[in-house]
């Protein structure tokens, strides 16, 4: 359980960090953050699968880059259901969804 705390704390924190290093992302605040980190959470798990397996050929045949298109569908689906989050293009989000993961992940081996 506290591990699943940690991670939410270090999500929003990356989220809100990445938020602040890109002009074309905004948050209006840490607890917009943590909401963000759930939702985009959520939406990892339950709608990206399933866009995944939708275009698997296309991703096949641009050898994975299309996956980043989907991990942009999956920010821009959370800056329409979460308040005070708003990433302002296309181009925005496939940035947001590469460097969050790469904050993302050198937070997790921080505080593991």
């Amino acid at each position: 359980m506290i591990n699943v705390l940690i991670g939410w704390i270090v999500s929003g924190m990356a989220v809100f960090v990445v938020s602040r290093l890109l002009p074309g992302v905004h948050t209006d605040s840490f607890t917009t953050a943590l909401v963000v980190a759930v939702v985009l959470g959520v939406v990892n798990v339950t709608v990206k699968p399933i866009l995944f397996l939708l275009t698997l050929p296309v991703t096949i045949i641009t050898l994975g880059l299309f996956a980043l298109v989907i991990n942009a569908v999956a920010v821009l689906l959370v800056d329409t259901v979460v308040p005070g989050f708003k990433v302002d293009s296309l181009l925005w989000a496939v940035a947001f969804s590469v460097v969050l993961s790469l904050i993302n992940g050198f937070l997790n081996r921080l505080s593991k």
